[in-house]
């Protein structure tokens, strides 16, 4: 399953997905930063709430809640709104996973050009969140905008964290994803959950909060619109920590190149930074599932990720020189 030779040079491929709109689309991200800072103060107790993740991870009793929101591409809105109403549930649920917590529900903000215009992008949203058994509980809706647009804002809970901020040197990066599906015709995403029975979508997913719940782990990101490279360069910033991305040791679904899965948004794909003592055991939880589940790189002091392939190593991004998305933590 790995991928194979690349059709252009390790150079030529880095200034590729340099370029990438996931990966620039990131960069919007520091305008937060940049008026947000790091962390915030929870009212409740005073106790730091950091910034970055996936989620905020506010402090909770004996756990926490996770609160997250996403806006849909608009293009996507335009072109294929009942996939943009799915979408706009799965990338919150995963985001709640991704923390090591369960979702308990997600309200919408949407706007349309009528009330019309909006029954394919519900049927979307409806489909998702019975798939998901996650109920929709509210929220906006305008049908007299001048253009269509839907954002989606989640609430889960976790007892034990998985957080962007806790990869140390010397962890394994270790890809998670589920290879039974097909890319979609127009974007870069990879399907492995609409034709899927919401019995295995639900039973995927739960491995990730048993994952933070057994000590196995407590590092994890949700891969995202900048695909494995964009995922690895915000878990490391956040971290403070470099890495080495083996990319000859990637596993990419058979009908897709390996310039395109690293830039893919997977349906179920998660990067976990795991202690090289836990990953034998880490990886059967997943292999029970039939998922895949793969050592690719290594996390080192630095704040470079160098990619490698072919016994050749390149510098891709140095954190130090130039931010993504702005929050920087652990040893940053």
């Amino acid at each position: 399953m790995a991928g194979g030779k690349l059709p252009q040079s390790l150079t030529q491929l880095a200034t590729q997905l340099r370029q990438t709109l996931g990966i620039q689309h990131k960069r919007d991200i520091q305008t937060a930063a940049d008026r947000l800072g790091g962390w915030v103060t929870s009212t409740a107790d005073q106790q730091p709430i950091h910034l970055g993740d996936d989620c905020a991870a506010i402090p909770d009793g004996d756990g926490y809640l996770l609160l997250a929101a996403e806006g849909l591409w608009p293009l996507l809105v335009e072109a294929d709104p009942w996939f943009a109403g799915w979408c706009a549930v799965l990338v919150n649920v995963s985001d709640i996973y991704a923390m090591g917590g369960r979702p308990i529900a997600v309200v919408d903000a949407l706007w349309s050009q009528s009330i019309e215009a909006t029954n394919t992008l519900w049927k979307g949203m409806l489909a998702a969140s019975q798939a998901f058994n996650v109920p929709i509980v509210g929220g906006h809706t305008n049908c007299h905008s001048p253009y269509e647009a839907i954002a989606v804002a989640i609430l889960g809970r976790a007892q034990k964290l998985l957080t962007s901020f806790n990869a140390q040197p010397g962890d394994v990066l270790v890809l998670v994803a589920d290879f039974e599906g097909q890319p979609h015709a127009k974007y870069p995403f990879w399907d492995a959950a609409t034709m899927k029975a919401p019995a295995d979508l639900q039973a995927n997913l739960a491995l990730l909060p048993q994952l933070a719940e057994s000590g196995l782990c407590d590092t994890a990101k949700d891969i995202s619109m900048g695909g494995i490279i964009g995922t690895t360069l915000m878990l490391l910033e956040t971290s403070g920590c470099g890495a080495i991305l083996d990319l000859d040791a990637i596993p990419c679904p058979s009908t897709l190149a390996l310039e395109e899965w690293l830039i893919s948004f997977p349906s179920y794909g998660f990067l976990l930074s795991v202690r090289p003592e836990n990953l034998a055991a880490v990886q059967s939880l997943f292999y029970l599932r039939q998922l895949v589940c793969e050592a690719i790189g290594s996390v080192t002091l630095d704040h470079k990720l160098s990619l490698q392939q072919a016994g050749e190593c390149l510098e891709f991004w140095d954190l130090q020189q130039d931010s993504l998305t702005g929050f920087r933590g652990g040893r940053g």
